[in-house]
């Protein structure tokens, strides 16, 4: 059984060592979200707790996770949603995480369509993401309803391969 839940600020800065595991075990495992190995916990743990932590503090920031039933965190997804004046409308999904232990059970899914509702909450009409192209994630996101911007090449490091590097889709969807 999992439970998708918002995070505040002080319930990240009280969890921030099960958030920091989640992101590293995520690194590890290949995902694509902005890291290169070598990544410890220390640094996954820094990054919740100094860029994460004050975009909720400052309310332009949705946390979502994914808690089993013994308050494990099995996943998570980010909603920004501090646009400048002239995108009122719209959202950006960051950092689709879901622990690799728990993968392969509908968590993602369940993650997305949770952030998309927390969009609509504040009146955003509009998501856009970009994944890395060809990743299990682009499925699903094609899935969900979401379609393809285009493609950067070259877009980043590979995160298990520094000297390799990967395209990103960029994807949208009007909710």
């Amino acid at each position: 059984m999992m439970d998708i839940v918002d995070i505040g600020a002080a319930e990240l800065e009280r969890d921030a060592a099960a958030f920091g595991e989640l992101l590293h075990a995520c690194v590890h495992a290949g995902a694509s979200i902005s890291f290169v190995l070598p990544f410890g916990e220390a640094e996954a743990v820094a990054f919740w707790l100094s860029r994460v932590r004050p975009a909720l503090v400052g309310g332009c920031l949705v946390l979502l996770a994914a808690r089993t039933g013994e308050g494990r965190i099995a996943g998570a997804v980010q909603l920004d949603h501090d646009t400048p004046p002239n995108q009122p409308h719209r959202g950006e999904v960051r950092k689709l995480l879901v622990h690799p232990e728990f993968r392969r059970r509908g968590l993602a899914r369940a993650l997305m369509e949770g952030i998309e509702d927390r969009a609509r909450e504040l009146g955003r009409s509009l998501i856009t993401l970009d994944t890395r192209t060809g990743d299990f994630a682009e499925p699903l996101y094609r899935s969900l309803g979401y379609q393809v911007a285009g493609v950067i090449p070259g877009y980043c490091r590979d995160p298990l391969d520094p000297a390799k590097v990967d395209s990103t889709t960029i994807m949208y969807k009007a909710i």
